[in-house]
């Protein structure tokens, strides 16, 4: 699964994921993307089983780009913890998405393949998506 190697700061506050994306709206690498249409904390073993799926339609043809990457720790205390004792350890990465940013892109294999493979991998994650082509 995905999660950095380094952080300038182990545990951050969780703020708010408001308005849309303004950056990675566009097709860069491939020739058809999944875009996310809704706002949502993606988990590093998300858009890992939504990547296997795509390897899987794939067959080791094309390539695949992942435009994401989880880098925003996330604490939990443990179960029955009393109030005071400071922040949990971190459970695991989030990617904090907004609408309108491309999740995946993909190219080398035949549009019908590519748009099965990411049909599929957007049933993996939590939010709605729809698959655009350049």
């Amino acid at each position: 699964m995905l999660y950095p190697k380094r952080v300038k700061h182990r545990k951050i506050q969780k703020g708010h994921t408001k308005g849309v994306e303004k950056r990675a709206t566009d097709l860069a690498f491939g020739s058809i993307g999944l875009k996310a249409l809704e706002s949502r904390w993606i988990r590093s073993s998300q858009i890992e089983a939504a990547r296997r799926v795509i390897l899987r339609h794939l067959k080791d043809k094309g390539k695949i780009w992942i435009r994401i990457f989880p880098d925003k720790p996330v604490t939990f205390k443990g179960n029955e913890v009393g109030m005071g004792g400071g922040k949990g350890s971190v459970s695991h990465y989030v990617y904090p998405l907004k609408p309108g940013r491309i999740l995946f892109e993909i190219d080398g294999v035949p549009k019908d393949i590519a748009r099965a493979a990411l049909k599929e991998a957007g049933g993996k994650l939590p939010v709605k998506t729809k698959i655009i082509e350049g």
